[in-house]
């Protein structure tokens, strides 16, 4: 099927938009590929914009059942982070406009505005293409967009750090979090600093966002010590910590940390940085969410 592996990655990167989710875009690019396995595709005049249509429309469907298994996650949800390397060929699609930042602002949205502003802003698919889509008349489509585009611009957060000074700062903060260096964490760190952990009640993480540079380096801090290490790697099914990595990887377009134990992806990490200072730290350590993927 060519055609179908010609457009995979454009597939999964529609998918993943939609969904913020890895294992959630898999299931739905396996569902379209069933779909076109059953079609005449001599038939088929445009097979990119058919197999967007059918990826898109599922999508939203199981969007609209993640959001109501999401409301009884245990603590935040964060989306899967994924990997942005510009040598990974089959994220290649996803490499713009994949931050977690945004992801998060898009899960504000109803499913239909989250389509729509994927669609357009990211695909930049004619207006009559996504109402056709979503089922939906022009003039509705237009409104849907404007309203998601309002509403992202309003929540977006400022994204004015360049590449090679995230990475920097990200390695500080590596290397601080593993030398037990609180001065320096909190050096790093905006007065106003939030951390928000997703462990999916699968995994030793915060339950509510923790503010403020002291309480967030405390609480870094604390996750460093023997007992609690222990414990942490426990509630993930392992017991040996004496294999604990750190690196740098490129996940979702920007520097992350990335911790490793024998060769399996623990916990990622992930940094918006404003004006110099680390605003906000994702932390991600359900298993079900780092699974898949590589150590840095």
């Amino acid at each position: 099927m060519p055609h179908f592996e010609e457009h995979r990655s454009l597939l999964t990167g529609v998918a993943y938009r939609i969904l913020g989710s890895v294992a959630d875009a898999e299931d739905v690019v396996q569902e379209a590929w069933l779909r076109w396995s059953r079609v005449d595709e001599a038939e088929v005049e445009d097979p990119r914009a058919y197999l967007v249509r059918v990826t898109s429309r599922l999508a939203i469907d199981r969007l609209r059942w993640a959001k109501s298994r999401r409301e009884s996650y245990v603590g935040p949800w964060l989306p899967e982070p994924i990997g942005t390397e510009p040598d990974v060929a089959e994220h290649a699609e996803l490499a713009e406009s994949v931050e977690l930042a945004l992801l998060l602002v898009l899960e504000t949205l109803s499913p239909l505005e989250r389509a729509v502003f994927v669609l357009r802003e990211a695909f930049d698919l004619p207006f009559a293409e996504i109402a056709e889509i979503i089922g939906r008349t022009e003039p509705a489509t237009r409104q849907l967009a404007r309203r998601a585009r309002d509403h992202v611009r309003e929540r977006r957060p400022r994204f004015d750090v360049d590449g090679e000074e995230r990475r920097r700062i990200t390695e500080r903060f590596i290397t601080a979090s593993a030398e037990g260096d609180l001065d320096g964490l909190i050096e790093l760190f905006a007065s106003g600093v939030t951390m928000v952990s997703d462990g999916g009640g699968k995994a030793r993480a915060a339950l509510r966002a923790i503010t403020g540079a002291r309480n967030v380096g405390r609480w870094l801090m604390s996750i460093n010590t023997p007992a609690n290490l222990a414990a942490f790697m426990a509630s993930i099914g392992l017991a040996d910590v004496s294999g604990l990595s750190f690196g740098v990887a490129t996940l979702n377009n920007a520097p992350a940390m990335v911790v490793s134990v024998e060769g399996r992806v623990i916990t990622v990490i992930s940094l918006l940085i404003v004006d110099g200072e680390i605003d906000t730290i994702y932390l991600i350590a359900n298993p079900d969410k780092v699974a898949h993927l590589k150590p840095a």
